[in-house]
């Protein structure tokens, strides 16, 4: 079943979770309007579904069962897949900014990988429990939120070491029918409006930590379950052009004492498969945050063109304009690059899953991490100082200032005042305002610090072939001693033994508008 966005939110109502936004108890997810930019920005993965046009982007096949689900609820199963998850995920942000249900598919596909090996090498049968709760949210079309960071208290503490063990998410008492967990996850995505959780580990774990290497699935309104939220973008602000209608909740989710049936369990103190999971679930979301933060770049890059129209001025005879929107597509276009590059070299594992390269998803993620803000330093280069010199849009209106204002903050002849206005707003919506602030934050450490990824890199990174081709071009000839650090790290031979696939997709959306 595809549901449509309206949908989506009727099937919210179903639901009665325990949810607090700004002190207040929401009594109604789908009826609270500091909650509805983000319902109607994941509302846009179900509506661009159900286009046509889109259809074959958005939509995939699943292998085992023949089923049309949607593309942020299926499995990868070859490097297109990666491709089509890719653009998808593009087209998505391009329209909303951050559309949250990514999430979903990369902790499906992590859950899925992680499972598969935990049973070969622990006789458990927890990758038959995955596969069929998967189904059943591929079947009802949900959308579910990712419970991984912890609240972590003293961090320079394992898990079982915390003064207070809820500062992680961990399994309190084992009963014959399922578990019960205790613990807090911070930083939840869309916590308050979704259909339920998938707790996971955020870290690698010691034998002394394995009541803490956990992942389950939990109901949003499942009995000991508390979501303190923020509200979601902007919503009500009359200057909020953009974030007024999509944005984002993150939420902090409590579990006080909540039972989780076997079923619904797919690790469970297994503390040595705790690391793969946060590993392999991190390298699917980066790749996705690479694709999500090129939709955001394309919004930058399209309202800085605009506003340098409306301010009568042309790329082609100023010089410092067109260079400093090169700079900004030469950022996007940059890091989306090492998102294609991880697609096209993702491999398969024993799961039948597969996973981006490693080594361009981290680098592709760390890029736009540490350039965000350079993307948004060029987008106010283009837009000039009248982004963060705007009256109020309560002036718009105002017969005492509003003639006076049009007149003479005019800019061409042909655009008129308030289109000017508009582009301005939406521009210090999108880079000066707090949601400009929370979107340069959550670029920096979404899906894990800048530290994260670069350990990522250097460990995956072949550096060991790289000192090989130098010692053989010295003529020196390569030392075998396995103990050696400097070269333990190899590639079994990109593009050179077995070859790549080539990555296709059916349309390519992100070329053209949605």
């Amino acid at each position: 079943m595809l549901m449509s966005s309206q949908e989506f939110r009727e099937s919210l109502r179903a639901h009665r979770p325990r949810v607090f936004v700004d002190g207040d108890r929401v009594e109604s997810v789908a009826d609270e309007k500091r909650l509805a930019p983000g319902i109607a920005a994941i509302g846009v993965t179900y509506d661009f579904a159900l286009r046509p046009e889109l259809r074959p982007l958005m939509t995939a096949t699943d292998q085992a069962s023949g089923r049309v689900v949607n593309r942020m609820l299926h499995v990868n199963r070859e490097t297109r897949d990666l491709m089509s998850k890719l653009e998808a995920v593009r087209l998505l942000c391009q329209e909303v900014g951050c559309a949250q249900r990514y999430l979903t598919h990369d902790a499906l596909n992590g859950i899925h990988q992680a499972t598969f090996r935990t049973d070969a090498e622990h006789g458990t049968d927890y990758h038959a429990r995955f596969l069929a709760y998967m189904r059943e949210v591929q079947d009802e079309d949900q959308t579910l939120a990712v419970a991984m960071t912890d609240g972590k208290g003293d961090r320079s503490l394992k898990p079982h070491e915390q003064a207070n063990a809820d500062a992680y998410v961990r399994i309190v008492e084992r009963r014959p029918g399922g578990i019960v967990i205790s613990g807090v996850k911070a930083i939840v995505t869309a916590a308050p409006y979704v259909h339920g959780f998938l707790v996971m580990p955020c870290r690698a774990m010691t034998p002394d930590d394995a009541d803490f290497a956990l992942c389950c699935a939990v109901p949003v309104d499942a009995e000991g379950v508390t979501v303190v939220a923020r509200p979601a973008g902007r919503p009500g602000e009359s200057a909020a052009k953009f974030s007024g209608r999509y944005g984002q909740s993150t939420g902090v989710v409590i579990f006080e004492n909540v039972f989780v049936p076997h079923e619904r369990v797919f690790l469970a103190g297994e503390h040595d498969q705790a690391g793969f999971l946060a590993q392999t679930y991190a390298t699917h979301h980066r790749h996705s945050c690479i694709a999500a933060r090129a939709g955001f770049g394309d919004l930058l890059i399209g309202a800085g063109a605009l506003m340098t129209e409306a301010n009568g001025l042309d790329f082609d005879r100023h010089a410092h304009l067109r260079d400093a929107m090169v700079e900004l597509i030469k950022i996007v276009e940059g890091f989306f690059a090492c998102g294609v590059a991880a697609s096209v070299y993702g491999q398969a594992d024993a799961s039948g899953a597969v996973m981006p390269d490693t080594v361009f998803a981290n680098v592709g993620k760390l890029l736009l991490a540490t350039q965000i803000y350079d993307m948004q330093r060029l987008a106010h280069t283009v837009s000039g100082g009248l982004v963060v010199a705007l009256p109020g849009p309560d002036e718009d209106h105002n017969p005492a200032t509003a003639a006076s204002l049009a007149a003479l903050l005019g800019g061409r002849a042909n655009i008129p005042y308030d289109k000017r206005i508009a582009v301005a707003r939406m521009m210090e919506d999108l880079t000066a305002s707090h949601t400009g602030g929370w979107y340069s934050v959550i670029s920096l450490h979404g899906g894990g610090s800048p530290e994260a990824m670069k350990r990522e890199i250097f460990r995956n990174y072949p550096l060991g072939d790289r000192v090989d081709l130098v010692e053989r071009l010295l003529d020196r000839g390569v030392v075998a001693d396995p103990t050696r650090k400097i070269t333990r790290n190899r590639q079994p031979g990109r593009c050179c033994v077995q070859g790549c696939s080539v990555a296709e997709t059916e349309v390519r959306p992100t070329r053209w508008s949605a």
